[in-house]
């Protein structure tokens, strides 16, 4: 049986506020055996390295190609729009604002 592979957009860390690295389409291999608690420290594991892999594409043809080269299954992830909500500071002071001011 061939490996599965997920083919995904990058998505935006919480970390940030920009999108820095989002335009990146990711290749993750799915796992293929359970996981399953070590006995000895009780993490969760697995036998299968292959799932700790993620490869990084600039187009989604380039992911798409390298699984259809390599005989992979691909399951690829439809890019979702980005809404950008634009929001200024000084809707923060401006008459009329709906919600009560705190401070």
């Amino acid at each position: 049986m061939a490996q599965q592979v997920r083919i995904f957009l990058s998505p935006k860390s919480a970390m940030q506020s920009g999108r820095a690295n989002t335009r990146r389409w990711l290749m993750d291999y799915l796992n293929t055996t359970p996981r399953q608690p070590d006995p000895l420290m009780g993490w969760i594991g697995g036998s299968d390295t292959v799932s700790q892999l993620r490869l990084t594409f600039a187009t989604k043809a380039e992911a798409i190609a390298f699984a259809e080269r390599n005989g992979l299954i691909a399951i690829v992830e439809p890019e979702e729009p980005r809404q950008i909500r634009p929001k200024s500071y000084a809707d923060n002071f401006r008459f009329g604002r709906p919600e009560n001011w705190t401070h």
